[in-house]
């Protein structure tokens, strides 16, 4: 749901190539109607269009009290407007410019998020396993016991394994809201993983990127 043609197009085929069946909404209204005509599994959508924005169809959906998982694109990269974003209720805020293989792997996320555990619903990193149903987590035939925080943010790094997380993405999916000026939460959480995940001789499966955030490899 993006008003301008070429971004619009771009996200349409990679999304169809990905598998999806993607509607289309070239304003507001259109795209509001859509998400309550035809119950979609997940709506990319950019916050400027005409007659209605991005916003206002967010706050209408949660509204209704339907709960469409909502990745909302936009240039508008201050923290504010995420933030803002976030409250009325979307549930994953993408800059542009923006990488396809990240719009990809945000949707997988939103969809993986949203769907009901199974007992086979595993996340497979190389020798590292993440079951969601169970919060539990081995690697190499080791179980590894995590906290609630470090499981929350093993498995958002998991879900979009490769793509480098920044670290205000990472502050606003664990914490909840942005405050890396006063916190070393991050950091210190990213530890306890890499002590915990980590036995001797074993390669490191979180990468860190300076000045951007991180990422997990399969090792």
């Amino acid at each position: 749901m993006e008003d301008d043609p070429t971004v619009r197009n771009a996200v349409v085929r990679v999304l169809e190539l990905d598998g999806y069946r993607v509607p289309i909404a070239k304003d507001g209204r259109a795209a509001l109607d859509i998400i309550i005509d035809d119950t979609p599994d997940a709506v990319v959508m950019d916050v400027t269009m005409p007659f209605v924005d991005g916003m206002t169809v967010c706050r209408e959906v949660r509204q209704r009290k339907n709960r469409v998982p909502i990745l909302l694109l936009t240039a508008r990269a201050e923290v504010n407007d995420r933030v803002e974003g976030l409250d009325a209720g979307a549930d994953d805020y993408l800059t542009k410019p923006f990488a396809i293989k990240e719009l990809s792997a945000r949707v997988r996320a939103l969809l993986r998020r949203n769907a009901t555990p199974t007992p086979d619903d595993r996340l497979v990193i190389g020798s590292l396993i993440i079951d969601r149903e169970t919060r539990s987590v081995s690697r190499s035939g080791r179980t590894i016991e995590l906290t609630k925080t470090e499981f929350n943010l093993l498995e958002l790094l998991a879900e979009q394994r490769g793509i480098v997380l920044s670290r205000d993405y990472l502050y606003e999916h664990i914490w909840g809201f942005d405050f890396e000026t006063q916190s070393k939460s991050l950091d210190v959480y990213i530890g306890y993983l890499r002590r915990k995940l980590n036995a001797p001789g074993e390669a490191d499966p979180i990468r860190t990127v300076r000045g951007v955030g991180y990422s997990l490899e399969a090792v």
